[in-house]
């Protein structure tokens, strides 16, 4: 693939803000290709994209390295138990990246984004059932400095989550 064009994904750096991965086309097809199906085997997606076995394997450990991609079971909270899943607004005062590393150290917490609008920062918990919820809203949620309210969407039901969006 010598005439292949490169692409740059940005992926979050903690140290100050975000830098460029380098993504040529064979490693965004390596991406879509465990997109759909993260257990497909190096052999097959190195027939699929034109690189050996050891090739895929090196590409998608930089991948993981950089924090591009991770290789993770999705699952549905709830089809495993988990009676409550919800995602809370929260409103801050101060640093909210602050507040959201706070947020981040969670257990229940598995999803933070800091967001431009009527919330400051953006969670999503999952917990045993609703009294669960409802004492990490008020032991743990509303406990970290700089959370002023908070606002609490429940999940009644799991319709979509897919995560083959691709690469552009």
């Amino acid at each position: 693939m010598a005439n292949t064009t490169r692409r740059l994904l940005r992926v979050a750096d903690p140290g100050n803000g975000s830098t460029a991965f380098p993504l040529d086309d064979a490693s965004k097809a390596i991406v879509e290709e465990l997109q759909q199906d993260g257990r497909r085997p190096y052999a097959t997606i190195g027939k699929s994209v034109g690189l050996s076995e050891a090739a895929v394997r090196q590409r998608v450990q930089r991948m993981i390295d950089a924090g591009v991609m991770q290789i993770v079971a999705v699952t549905d909270p709830m089809q495993l138990g988990f009676k409550r899943q919800a995602m809370i607004g929260i409103r801050c005062s101060g640093d909210t990246t602050e507040v959201a590393d706070r947020l981040a150290d969670l257990d229940a917490v598995d999803y933070v984004v800091l967001t431009a609008g009527t919330f400051d920062a953006i969670v999503e918990v999952v917990c045993e059932d609703d009294d669960d919820l409802l004492d990490l809203l008020n032991k743990q949620i509303r406990a970290v400095p700089g959370v002023t309210s908070t606002e609490t969407l429940v999940y009644l039901k799991l319709v979509k989550q897919q995560y083959n969006w691709g690469t552009r």
